[in-house]
């Protein structure tokens, strides 16, 4: 895509920036638009908006064009996720909500799983059109299907609250821009990142004080009165940074370390979605069954454990192990999501419903986000550090390296000699970067497990008759 759009690798960053931003703002106003225009009207635009930006992206000839369809991209999509979970919330009886977030996580989670494969598969023996392209048909037939099954929600009268969305949106895009940017320009050192940190916090403090004063708030601050939404959303955040940074993370490893192309990198990947599926599958089964606290501890812990195995990967580490590795780490998210969202969705209001995984969902975006950028931070930043601390033996007056067979590849002697050196330094401090990575996120993990105690079962709680779901 660079080289097509004749693009640095500065700006080419901005085709994922506007369509996080975009879809981090407009996912809010979901519940409004919901209740203005009614859920099949809503979801059957947005479907069709996205679907039409993904071919205009992939027609896109310039870098400005790319941005504009992306961004509308973003605007359509912010609605697809959180509609997509109410309406199945609404759909089935309360006891058979573990079973359909099973089957709708499976797609959530699994997307952005098994995404790195198909997009290197199509990269590879088509073009990277055709990763936009590959969403018109499907697109398409979503829309009719919509437009046959789906039956349409009752209308309400709602006022917009247009400060609290200019609040919100502006807390979001600026917070959005700094994690995307911070790394480009030295985060606080740059001038640019310290005004949108400022204008991130000044809008949130805006927008919190209008919430709690406005008597028709954007965000119904009711929500936030319902302990297992308060806890659920929190832990949504944790399972957004370690479901992207780890893929983040992975992925270049494989690629500049290991010398994977980019196709092999996406099929090793693949595994991870097969593990969420199953892991899915067994939830949706036992949830009438088992306390959806003990799915919790479990995907947590083995979130923990495959991470901590990561740290032992070298450039060196097998296929096989890899594979396994994903298997493990995709059973964790498995037993994560599907239990969370019915957890945290249990004894929200129905009216409140579709708030609430807007906001679900804006959470995990902007989990997703910290995450990647946190890593990404702490990998350049320790990389450096190592290198600078490993550089410290590559000293003539280190015997090791007049050894016979070490000298002959690391001559100090000779220009070539030196710079495989400095090469092979710099190898092994990325190497001892991504460890301390990884290290990072498994403590991460094994620290939100107390959140879940806090939680409490869904079946414990009384059900108010005028909570009920309609069928």
């Amino acid at each position: 895509m660079q080289g097509s759009l004749s693009t640095t690798q500065d700006q080419i960053t901005w085709v994922l920036t506007s369509y996080i931003v975009s879809a981090a703002i407009f996912m809010p106003t979901t519940g409004f638009l919901t209740a203005r225009f009614g859920r099949k009207k809503l979801l059957i635009v947005a479907v069709a908006g996205f679907t039409i930006a993904s071919g205009l992206c992939g027609a896109a000839q310039t870098l400005g064009q790319m941005v504009v369809f992306r961004l509308l991209q973003g605007v359509f999509g912010a609605a697809l996720v959180p509609m997509s979970q109410a309406i199945l919330l609404d759909s089935y009886p309360r006891e058979k909500h573990g079973s359909a977030m099973a089957i709708w996580g499976v797609g959530v989670m699994v997307g952005p799983i098994l995404g790195p494969m198909l997009g290197g598969w199509l990269t590879e023996y088509y073009n990277w059109r055709w990763v936009f392209y590959i969403n018109v048909p499907i697109g398409v037939a979503v829309v009719f299907g919509l437009i046959a099954v789906l039956t349409e929600s009752k209308l309400q009268e709602m006022r917009f609250d247009w400060f609290g969305f200019a609040t919100l949106s502006l807390a979001v895009g600026a917070f959005q821009m700094m994690l995307d940017r911070g790394q480009l320009v030295d985060w606080f050192a740059s001038t640019e990142i310290v005004i949108e940190a400022g204008l991130a916090a000044l809008a949130l403090y805006l927008f919190l004080v209008h919430s709690a004063t406005h008597d028709q708030p954007f965000i119904d601050p009711r929500l936030f009165a319902d302990h297992n939404f308060r806890v659920g959303v929190a832990l949504i955040f944790v399972v957004g940074v370690i479901l992207l940074a780890s893929v983040a993370l992975l992925t270049p490893y494989l690629q500049t370390l290991m010398g994977y192309p980019v196709l092999t990198a996406g099929l090793i990947l693949g595994p991870r979605g097969i593990g969420t599926m199953v892991a899915m599958m067994m939830v949706g089964r036992l949830m009438g069954r088992v306390d959806p606290r003990a799915f919790l501890l479990l995907g947590l812990g083995l979130s923990s454990y495959s991470l901590y195995e990561m740290t032992g990967f070298t450039p060196d580490v097998s296929s096989r192990t890899l594979l396994w590795n994903g298997i493990i780490q995709g059973f964790g998210l498995g037993f994560l999501f599907t239990p969370l969202s019915t957890v945290t969705f249990a004894t929200v209001p129905a009216s409140l419903r579709t708030q609430a995984t807007s906001l679900f969902s804006l959470l995990r975006n902007l989990g997703s986000s910290v995450g990647v950028s946190v890593v990404m931070l702490m990998l350049e930043r320790n990389s450096q550090i190592m290198h600078a601390q490993l550089s410290q033996f590559a000293s003539p007056l280190n015997p090791a390296l007049h050894a016979p067979f070490i000298a002959q590849i690391w001559n100090l002697k000779t220009l070539a000699g030196r710079a495989a050196l400095n090469a092979e330094i710099g190898k092994q401090a990325e190497i001892i970067a991504y460890i301390n990575d990884y290290k990072m996120l498994a403590i991460l993990a094994l620290a939100a497990s107390p959140l879940v105690l806090l939680l409490g079962k869904p079946q414990s709680r009384a059900i108010d008759p005028a909570h009920a779901v309609m069928e």
